[in-house]
């Protein structure tokens, strides 16, 4: 249902990162890194354990079958406890340590909201406390994205230079959902393995098999609740741990499904809640597939033929046959793959990743594309396209990968990502494909379609795709960009409409997110979180 981070073929950082970079750094730039890079996850359980190692919450009696949050009394030890604030811990790779602005606590919550009594999880949360604290009005509870994104590394990224209007009046609370960074990761394929998992051009039959088996025997007691509507719940724990009563919250692209089903299972505790790079709940995996591949497809195009007008542009002057040039170029890579100075071969797949990788930060980021593509077009240099794939894929200069990528097909698949078309259903999926984004699609129509490939997982949640309806009374602000690749505007226009007393604010421009790319949406959007003023609806901004 939402393929946003990250992926074999569909990309979010850069624009995401961006817009991490202007809200922790009061916006005075729209640029900056990756932050799920940044920070230093809190030490948390081994790899094959799913029970916390420390005392639990007393927890009885036995919840009803539906949680219904504070009011069952099975929970309210977990949303009666107070996080132990403290320094964060050395990182435990170099022993330096996290010299930060920031504290550092561990949120105890319910393997299973059902069954709280049968084991608990450890989530890890940071807080960067409100700059003013005699005019502090809460705590705001950040998501980056994903699913796999780390909320613990995008608060600790951006502390250092955090400022402006909402850090002023809130304490600054990120924290790592079920199965990322500090919370229980999932890390399920060794670093050689995955070298050749995320940039094969041949991935065979067992493709899937191969990732889908490894976590089943490092992870199975904990694969069939790391679900985004677990982590809401986990949310609302955390919600009420930093002492607020209602949620304000901002929410970046797979953020903004948490965000939704929050405000569905908790529509009283809905305070500010802000949605920008929205998603479509109510879509299938797979036609979210062929949307989102569409939305790539376009931005695709719109690179190709600004480049085509620049001076040294490696695909020619003909804005009309650029798009062509470059997929060719890349699906050529396919017979004859380019040989990198650390003697790694680029494929395809690795070339792909790392050109719509750089669609996410819109026309900001076409120049460096242009001097990538010129590097390997022109010179037979494929190390830059291969530095931009190992960005999005989260390999280190060492080799050694983040844990980003199991979590996004484990949190995909038990978010009841199934009911996957066969035969004919297949066949005319893949025709609407090929129809809708041939360029980029082309390489590998079927892992496009199945991203991520959910029919061999070891465990289905009940979980289905549907409309979101919100009763909550707040009204929540919804944000799209007419040229998002990744989370396409129609899903915001969508969204909107489904979710009911909520308004759509609006980003002309290219690229994934708005908050990060213009100063009239952030002011808007700083606004309605920190007093509540709701942007009129209809209201359009430029990109700066």
């Amino acid at each position: 249902m939402k393929i946003l981070w990250p992926s074999r073929r569909a990309l979010p950082t850069a624009a995401c990162a961006a817009a991490v970079a202007a809200l922790l750094a009061g916006c005075t730039s729209a640029g900056g890194g990756t932050a799920a890079a940044s920070g230093t996850p809190l030490p948390v359980l081994s790899a094959s354990t799913t029970t916390s190692t420390t005392p639990a919450p007393t927890a009885t009696p036995t919840p009803t079958p539906r949680p219904t949050g504070a009011n069952d009394p099975a929970l309210k030890p977990f949303y009666g406890q107070q996080l132990a604030w403290g320094p964060c811990p050395a990182d435990p790779e170099t022993g330096k340590a996290d010299d930060a602005p920031v504290q550092c606590a561990t949120l105890k919550v319910p393997l299973d909201y059902t069954s709280p009594a049968t084991g608990t999880l450890d989530v890890a949360v940071v807080r960067n406390p409100a700059r003013k604290q005699d005019q502090r009005v809460g705590s705001l509870i950040l998501n980056p994205g994903g699913p796999g994104g780390s909320g613990v590394a995008m608060v600790k990224g951006g502390a250092k230079r955090s400022e402006g209007a909402l850090h002023d009046r809130f304490d600054m609370i990120g924290f790592d959902p079920r199965g990322v960074g500090g919370t229980n990761p999932l890390n399920c394929l060794d670093d050689k393995a995955r070298d050749t998992w995320v940039t094969t051009d041949q991935p065979g039959a067992d493709h899937g098999r191969m990732l889908a088996d490894a976590c089943q025997a490092k992870f199975a007691k904990v694969l069939p609740f790391v679900g985004t509507r677990n982590t809401a719940r986990d949310m609302d724990v955390l919600r009420a741990a930093v002492g607020d009563q209602k949620l304000n919250y901002l929410g970046m692209s797979y953020g903004t499904y948490l965000g939704s089903l929050y405000a569905e299972e908790f529509p009283d505790r809905v305070g500010h809640l802000v949605l920008d790079g929205a998603t479509s709940p109510s879509t299938s995996l797979v036609q979210h597939n062929v949307e989102q591949q569409a939305g790539f497809e376009r931005a695709l195009k719109a690179f190709a033929a600004d480049c085509a007008g620049k001076d040294a542009c490696p695909l020619g002057k003909d804005p009309e046959q650029a798009p062509q040039k470059l997929a060719d170029f890349l699906d050529g890579l396919k017979d004859k793959p380019l040989t990198t100075s650390d003697g790694r071969t680029l494929t395809a797949n690795a070339a792909w990743t790392g050109v719509l990788s750089r669609l996410y930060g819109g026309e900001r980021a076409w120049k460096d594309l242009r001097t990538v593509l010129g590097a390997a077009m022109q010179h037979g240099k494929g190390d830059y396209l291969y530095q931009l794939a190992d960005g999005y894929n989260g390999r280190d200069k060492d080799g050694h990968y983040g844990v980003s990528a199991d979590a996004y097909t484990a949190i995909h698949c038990a978010d009841g990502a199934t009911n996957a078309p066969a035969g004919e259903q297949l066949q005319a999926e893949l025709t609407d494909l090929a129809a809708k984004a041939p360029l980029v699609s082309k390489h590998d129509p079927t892992a496009a379609l199945f991203d991520p490939d959910c029919r061999i997982w070891p465990f289905h949640s009940a979980e289905q795709p549907h409309a979101i309806k919100s009763l909550a009374t707040a009204p929540i602000v919804v944000v799209g960009t007419t040229g998002d690749p990744a989370t396409p505007y129609a899903w915001a226009e969508k969204l909107t409409s489904e979710l009911g007393n909520a308004v759509l604010l609006t980003r002309e421009g290219e690229g994934h997110t708005a908050y990060g790319a213009s100063s009239c949406i952030r002011g808007s959007v700083d606004a309605f979180l920190v007093d509540g003023t709701v942007p009129a609806a209809g209201t359009r901004c430029p990109t700066d």
